[in-house]
């Protein structure tokens, strides 16, 4: 999940192309880079952009990280989103973890 925000030039270019030019934009993008666009949503708050994309591995997601925030339009932070499946799998891992003092 990527949280972004607007710079002031970005905004004026959401202003110029409108909200659903700026998701064909941003899904071409994920597309290219191999992945799928899932979510994309328009937010008050915090973030003005939440973006939910399948992409083959953590090296897709930083390389488009990279790309859309070099870009100055946007700022951006992301969020790994596990599925219950990796959860299960995690949690029957063991890692062999003492807590301190023990």
């Amino acid at each position: 999940m990527f949280r972004t925000s607007y710079t002031q030039s970005g905004l004026k270019g959401l202003l110029a192309e409108g909200g659903t030019r700026r998701e064909a934009a941003l899904r071409q993008t994920i597309e290219g880079g191999g992945g799928a666009l899932e979510g994309f949503y328009y937010a008050f708050g915090d973030c003005d952009l939440y973006l939910i994309a399948d992409l083959p591995d953590e090296t897709a997601a930083t390389a488009l990280s990279l790309n859309i925030a070099a870009a100055g339009a946007l700022t951006v932070s992301v969020t790994v989103l596990l599925s219950p499946q990796d959860v299960d799998e995690a949690a029957a891992r063991d890692v062999g973890y003492r807590p301190p003092g023990t």
